[in-house]
């Protein structure tokens, strides 16, 4: 993949003077039309060898191009706020939304790469590192995103000479550091890591395109020319999901579900309510208190029936914690600046870091709930959707989260009895709106649709606690016990 990248392509200053003006007009209408569009987000990843011209050409385009829909980000070692929170977290919440250009220097490839070469890691856990970039891209594809892989290369003997020469300059001294000599030192190993995982991750979604970087003139004009191709690509034509054909989800071959086998009797009368609550909440309280808590975080998820008793749930837990140390966070239908982002976006930028506690009052399962009940997204979107969220949920564990999903299920006949009850108070009718008349009445789609999800998505790590929530004594109580047995559970695998 390098070798043809070493030719030592070069463009005279003439040409170069020449042909500028023109690519910059062409940039700057692009950019226009796309932030005009608003219709997709352009994401440029810019890798290489060191010395090749990374930086240089992040200035450029932000030289060539109007600064004010064009954000750059380095991407250097995590902050201690970063380090709390999963490896994805910071690009996550740097993703432009649709209608801007984003510029990654350094990118998820980098510590992947940079740990494999010194020897941090093996073979084993670079490739698993390089399959899920791909399912990370490929979902920022089918979310509409436009990826731009630049990756800027040098020969061995072009990037010694090119570092020598930086040093040499006063006024580039300081671009030339100690750990580029130690990389230097490791180049073979640097291209040998490189070119596989460039040749593992270049798709036809999301290309790499290797860039010889000794000579500027060339460099520059390269790049140009394959943004603008691209922005162009894209702008004039209409992309279809390569999704859009999926076999059908097939049914069950017993014609049973899961709330067939649910006991939905079981109450808790108030007295032993009462003592069971002081109970659990005290031990979520000591629990929370743990020094090894610390190194922990708590994510809550509550998705359940209309009524079926959630936000009396969360009261219960939250009236046992430290307000400091937690949030909940309610899910509605999505903003304006969340519909410019992919639709995971707005749930990853409320991932708590190490010694906090989330509660998502409904959640990320919204869009194989509501999306596909409601057809707000196509089948596509929505059956794509099982294996992302499974792979968002496995990041949030691997980095010491404690996930904990319930779904809080009632009988249709004491939803409606509750539907009625709160028309009926006036400080609960608020509760109680058409929508939720509405979604009533597709009572066995969206039934359907939960014992999909829990089928597919209730996984040994990230397991669905279902709650029988016709009794709410009974709910709140089995909620707090499962939240107590999971965090203990997890405090005993702290290493003090």
């Amino acid at each position: 993949m390098f070798e043809s990248a070493e030719i030592g392509h070069k463009i005279d200053k003439a040409t170069y003077d020449k042909e500028v003006p023109a690519l910059r007009e062409a940039l700057l209408n692009a950019q226009f039309d796309l932030a005009e569009k608003a219709k997709f987000p352009v994401i440029i990843l810019v890798g290489g060898v060191d010395g090749a011209g990374k930086g240089e050409t992040i200035n450029l385009l932000n030289e060539w191009m109007d600064p004010r829909h064009i954000h750059a980000h380095a991407m250097s070692e995590r902050s201690d706020e970063e380090s709390q929170h999963p490896p994805m977290w910071r690009f996550w919440r740097a993703l432009p939304p649709k209608g801007k250009i984003g510029v990654f220097f350094g990118s998820w490839y980098t510590t992947p790469i940079v740990q494999r070469v010194l020897g941090k890691t093996k073979n084993a856990q670079l490739n698993k590192s390089i399959d899920d970039i791909k399912r990370f891209e490929s979902m920022l594809c089918n979310e509409g995103a436009l990826i731009i892989k630049l990756w800027f290369h040098l020969s061995k003997d072009a990037q010694k000479k090119r570092l020598k020469s930086l040093e040499k300059d006063p006024k580039t001294r300081w671009r030339v550091t100690e750990t580029d000599w130690e990389r230097y030192k490791q180049y073979d190993k640097f291209r040998k890591v490189s070119e596989h995982t460039l040749r593992e991750t270049s798709s036809a979604l999301a290309p790499w395109v290797v860039i010889e970087g000794t000579d500027a003139h060339f460099r520059n004009l390269s790049t140009g020319k394959i943004l603008l191709e691209a922005l162009s690509k894209r702008l004039n034509h209409t992309v279809k999901s390569h999704t859009e054909t999926v076999p059908p989800l097939q049914p069950a071959i017993d014609n049973l579900d899961l709330f067939d086998k649910l006991d939905m009797k079981q109450q808790l009368g108030d007295k032993r309510f009462a003592t069971e609550l002081e109970k659990y909440q005290g031990k979520l309280n000591l629990l929370t208190r743990d020094p090894r808590f610390a190194k922990l975080s708590v994510i809550a998820v509550f998705e359940g029936s209309d009524a079926a008793g959630k936000g009396g749930a969360i009261r219960r837990i939250t009236g046992a914690l430290d307000a400091r140390h937690y949030r909940i966070v309610p899910v509605a239908a999505p903003t304006e600046e969340e519909r410019a982002q992919p639709y995971l976006w707005r749930f990853w930028r409320h991932v708590p870091r190490t010694g906090h506690f989330a509660i998502f009052d409904r959640s990320w399962y919204g869009r194989v709930l509501v999306e596909r009940v409601e057809k707000f997204c196509a089948e596509a979107d929505w059956m794509r959707a099982y294996s992302e969220i499974n792979d968002f949920e496995e990041q949030l564990i691997n980095n010491h989260a404690v996930l904990i999903k319930f779904w809080l299920t009632i009988t249709k006949e004491e939803q409606l009895r509750r539907f009625k009850a709160r028309e009926q108070i006036s400080f609960k009718r608020f509760k109680i709106t058409p929508d939720d008349w509405r979604n009533r009445e597709k009572w066995d789609d969206y039934q359907a649709a939960v014992c999909d999800m829990v089928d597919r998505t209730s996984t040994d790590i990230a397991p669905w606690t279902i709650v029988e929530a016709n009794d709410k004594n009974y709910a709140r109580i089995k909620i707090l016990k499962t939240l107590c047995a999971r965090i203990e559970a997890a405090l005993e695998s702290v290493k003090s």
